[in-house]
Protein backbone atom coordinates (compact mmCIF):
# COMPACT_ATOMS: atom_id res chain seq x y z
CA UNK A 1 0.00 0.00 0.00
CA UNK A 2 1.34 3.40 -0.91
CA UNK A 3 0.41 6.73 0.60
CA UNK A 4 1.39 10.34 0.11
CA UNK A 5 3.61 11.90 2.72
CA UNK A 6 4.24 15.63 3.14
CA UNK A 7 7.96 16.38 3.10
CA UNK A 8 10.11 19.49 2.75
CA UNK A 9 7.48 22.16 2.29
CA UNK A 10 5.60 21.83 -0.97
CA UNK A 11 7.08 18.53 -2.13
CA UNK A 12 5.00 15.33 -2.04
CA UNK A 13 6.62 11.92 -2.37
CA UNK A 14 5.08 8.50 -2.53
CA UNK A 15 6.42 5.95 -0.08
CA UNK A 16 5.41 2.49 0.94
CA UNK A 17 4.45 2.34 4.56
CA UNK A 18 7.68 1.89 6.54
CA UNK A 19 6.01 -0.20 9.22
CA UNK A 20 4.35 -2.42 6.62
CA UNK A 21 7.66 -3.06 4.86
CA UNK A 22 9.35 -3.88 8.16
CA UNK A 23 6.55 -6.12 9.45
CA UNK A 24 6.07 -8.11 6.28
CA UNK A 25 9.83 -8.33 5.74
CA UNK A 26 10.15 -9.77 9.25
CA UNK A 27 7.34 -12.27 8.72
CA UNK A 28 8.75 -13.34 5.34
CA UNK A 29 12.30 -13.70 6.65
CA UNK A 30 11.11 -15.64 9.71
CA UNK A 31 9.06 -18.05 7.59
CA UNK A 32 11.85 -18.41 5.02
CA UNK A 33 14.21 -19.70 7.72
CA UNK A 34 11.71 -22.34 8.84
CA UNK A 35 10.88 -23.52 5.31
CA UNK A 36 13.66 -22.66 2.83
CA UNK A 37 16.83 -22.34 4.98
CA UNK A 38 16.02 -25.36 7.11
CA UNK A 39 14.64 -27.24 4.09
CA UNK A 40 17.97 -26.92 2.28
CA UNK A 41 19.70 -27.77 5.58
CA UNK A 42 17.59 -30.97 5.66
CA UNK A 43 18.63 -31.90 2.13
CA UNK A 44 22.33 -31.19 2.78
CA UNK A 45 22.19 -33.04 6.11
CA UNK A 46 20.72 -36.16 4.49
CA UNK A 47 23.27 -35.92 1.67
CA UNK A 48 25.98 -36.05 4.40
CA UNK A 49 27.24 -32.59 3.42
CA UNK A 50 26.33 -31.13 6.83
CA UNK A 51 27.97 -33.18 9.60
CA UNK A 52 26.02 -35.59 11.78
CA UNK A 53 24.87 -34.02 15.00
CA UNK A 54 23.81 -30.80 13.24
CA UNK A 55 20.31 -31.85 12.25
CA UNK A 56 17.85 -29.35 10.75
CA UNK A 57 15.22 -27.63 12.89
CA UNK A 58 17.37 -27.83 16.05
CA UNK A 59 15.41 -27.55 19.28
CA UNK A 60 18.36 -27.25 21.67
CA UNK A 61 18.21 -24.15 23.88
CA UNK A 62 20.21 -21.01 23.08
CA UNK A 63 21.69 -18.53 25.54
CA UNK A 64 20.67 -16.36 27.27
CA UNK A 65 16.90 -17.01 27.12
CA UNK A 66 16.74 -20.75 26.38
CA UNK A 67 14.83 -20.28 23.12
CA UNK A 68 15.04 -23.27 20.75
CA UNK A 69 17.81 -22.66 18.23
CA UNK A 70 15.51 -22.92 15.21
CA UNK A 71 13.39 -20.04 16.56
CA UNK A 72 16.49 -17.99 17.30
CA UNK A 73 17.59 -18.53 13.69
CA UNK A 74 14.11 -17.62 12.47
CA UNK A 75 14.07 -14.45 14.60
CA UNK A 76 17.36 -13.28 13.06
CA UNK A 77 16.05 -14.26 9.63
CA UNK A 78 13.12 -11.97 10.36
CA UNK A 79 15.42 -9.11 11.35
CA UNK A 80 17.39 -9.56 8.11
CA UNK A 81 14.14 -9.82 6.15
CA UNK A 82 12.89 -6.52 7.58
CA UNK A 83 16.17 -4.71 6.87
CA UNK A 84 16.64 -6.09 3.38
CA UNK A 85 13.01 -5.48 2.45
CA UNK A 86 13.62 -1.79 3.13
CA UNK A 87 16.74 -1.89 0.95
CA UNK A 88 15.54 -4.11 -1.92
CA UNK A 89 11.83 -3.30 -2.16
CA UNK A 90 12.34 -0.89 -5.06
CA UNK A 91 13.71 -3.62 -7.36
CA UNK A 92 11.57 -5.30 -10.01
CA UNK A 93 11.79 -8.25 -12.37
CA UNK A 94 14.79 -10.58 -12.49
CA UNK A 95 16.91 -8.02 -10.61
CA UNK A 96 14.61 -8.41 -7.60
CA UNK A 97 15.09 -12.18 -7.46
CA UNK A 98 18.82 -12.12 -8.14
CA UNK A 99 19.38 -9.42 -5.51
CA UNK A 100 17.53 -11.33 -2.80
CA UNK A 101 19.42 -14.55 -3.54
CA UNK A 102 22.88 -12.95 -3.88
CA UNK A 103 22.55 -10.48 -1.00
CA UNK A 104 21.05 -13.22 1.18
CA UNK A 105 23.81 -15.67 0.30
CA UNK A 106 26.71 -13.27 0.69
CA UNK A 107 25.67 -10.73 3.33
CA UNK A 108 24.25 -13.22 5.81
CA UNK A 109 27.12 -15.65 5.36
CA UNK A 110 29.80 -12.96 5.66
CA UNK A 111 28.21 -11.66 8.86
CA UNK A 112 27.93 -15.22 10.22
CA UNK A 113 31.61 -15.83 9.52
CA UNK A 114 33.23 -12.52 10.38
CA UNK A 115 30.93 -10.57 12.74
CA UNK A 116 29.10 -13.12 14.90
CA UNK A 117 32.27 -14.94 16.04
CA UNK A 118 33.75 -11.64 17.26
CA UNK A 119 30.57 -10.83 19.17
CA UNK A 120 30.66 -14.27 20.79
CA UNK A 121 34.43 -14.05 21.32
CA UNK A 122 35.00 -17.15 19.19
CA UNK A 123 37.50 -17.80 16.41
CA UNK A 124 36.51 -17.32 12.79
CA UNK A 125 35.51 -20.74 11.43
CA UNK A 126 37.36 -22.47 8.61
CA UNK A 127 36.00 -21.13 5.34
CA UNK A 128 35.84 -24.22 3.19
CA UNK A 129 33.39 -25.94 2.76
CA UNK A 130 31.34 -24.19 5.45
CA UNK A 131 31.25 -20.87 3.55
CA UNK A 132 29.79 -22.56 0.45
CA UNK A 133 27.21 -24.36 2.60
CA UNK A 134 26.34 -21.05 4.30
CA UNK A 135 25.88 -19.39 0.92
CA UNK A 136 23.56 -22.20 -0.20
CA UNK A 137 21.48 -22.01 2.99
CA UNK A 138 21.30 -18.22 3.02
CA UNK A 139 20.69 -17.98 -0.71
CA UNK A 140 17.72 -20.31 -0.22
CA UNK A 141 16.58 -18.04 2.62
CA UNK A 142 16.82 -15.03 0.27
CA UNK A 143 14.78 -16.80 -2.41
CA UNK A 144 12.17 -17.82 0.15
CA UNK A 145 11.92 -14.36 1.65
CA UNK A 146 11.51 -12.81 -1.81
CA UNK A 147 8.87 -15.38 -2.69
CA UNK A 148 6.86 -14.74 0.48
CA UNK A 149 7.07 -10.99 -0.10
CA UNK A 150 5.81 -11.44 -3.66
CA UNK A 151 2.97 -13.65 -2.47
CA UNK A 152 1.94 -10.92 -0.04
CA UNK A 153 2.48 -8.26 -2.75
CA UNK A 154 4.46 -6.05 -0.38
CA UNK A 155 4.70 -2.56 -1.77
CA UNK A 156 4.12 -3.85 -5.29
CA UNK A 157 2.10 -1.96 -7.85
Amino acid sequence: MRRRRWQHGEKFVQTASFSRLVALGFISGFAAVLIFHQGVWYLLYHADIIPAGRAPWPMDATDPFGVPKVFSLAFWGGIWGAALNLALNHLRGPTYWIAWIVVGALALTLVAFFVVPHLKMQPIPALWPAFAIGCALNGAWGLGTALFLQLMAVGRE
